[in-house]
């Protein structure tokens, strides 16, 4: 039997969650339910709110433009996910949605814009990034969302990150080694926290190297002989780190 309901609609409901409980939808969820969807009174929709674990719930329509949902059963309890920070330089547009969307399904709890001497993309629009979360989340059967910080250099970033914490450096200039290896000499903690940063188009500086390698838990891997885009990057450094350290890993 599949694991997730994936023929069953989900949405994310920004509200507390019981047994019995009426939760109003927004505008745009009614109609999408509603109008696009063509969903009909009792039809079963299913709910997470990333707090309260993920639920079964029957539509209650009040016209075409208006509904509620009401909660029936916890299908899931909420479940803590790895801590998985992953901070990258900025992308524009279509690119960062995707960077975004493949980030959240590969696990990661906070995403970390972080302005570097190179970065072309200094604004980040952090409701979009949000919105692509969101619907990632709701695609691929995830219970948390993760958190959205704000943009910020990447030299205070490397001096306020923890120092028990895992720091893998992503860096174009490291020899071209066994990555899994090198990950893998970290130990395994139960669950570990890690930062994955992954650089500009243009790479790191001088200067924003020799600051991430005096991290004292830093481990500086390789993505393999070919040069990749930045969004690409994402998920190859993620795919990584959940295969040795993350909760693709076995304890």
């Amino acid at each position: 039997m599949a694991r997730y309901d994936f023929a069953a609609q989900r949405i994310f409901l920004d509200a507390p969650m019981s047994e019995g409980a009426r939760v109003p939808l927004d505008r745009g969820q009614a109609n999408y339910l509603l109008n696009v969807l063509r969903l009909k009174e009792g039809d079963a929709v299913i709910v997470f709110n990333g707090r309260d674990g993920e639920w079964r719930a029957a539509l209650s329509p009040d016209g075409r433009k208006s509904a509620d949902l009401v909660l029936a059963e916890r299908l899931r309890p909420q479940e803590a996910g790895p801590d998985l920070l992953y901070a990258f330089a900025p992308l524009k547009h279509a690119r960062l949605d995707y960077m975004v969307q493949k980030a959240v399904e590969m696990g990661a709890s906070r995403l970390q814009p972080v302005i570097t001497r190179r970065t072309q993309a200094t604004r980040v629009n952090l409701e979009r990034m949000r919105a692509n979360a969101v619907e990632a989340a709701e695609q691929c059967g995830i219970l948390s969302l993760p958190e959205i910080a704000p943009e910020e250099r990447l030299e205070r970033f490397l001096e306020a990150l923890d120092p028990e914490r895992i720091l893998v450096f992503c860096d174009e200039d490291a020899p071209v080694r066994d990555p899994l290896a090198a990950l893998r000499q970290t130990g395994r903690n139960p669950q570990p926290k890690v930062a994955v940063v992954v650089g500009p188009e243009g790479g790191f500086a001088d200067e924003e190297r020799a600051l991430a390698l005096r991290h004292p838990r830093v481990v500086r891997v390789s993505l393999g002989p070919r040069i990749l885009r930045a969004d690409t990057a994402a998920v190859a450094a993620l795919a990584l780190v959940q295969a040795t350290l993350g909760d693709w890993a076995e304890p």
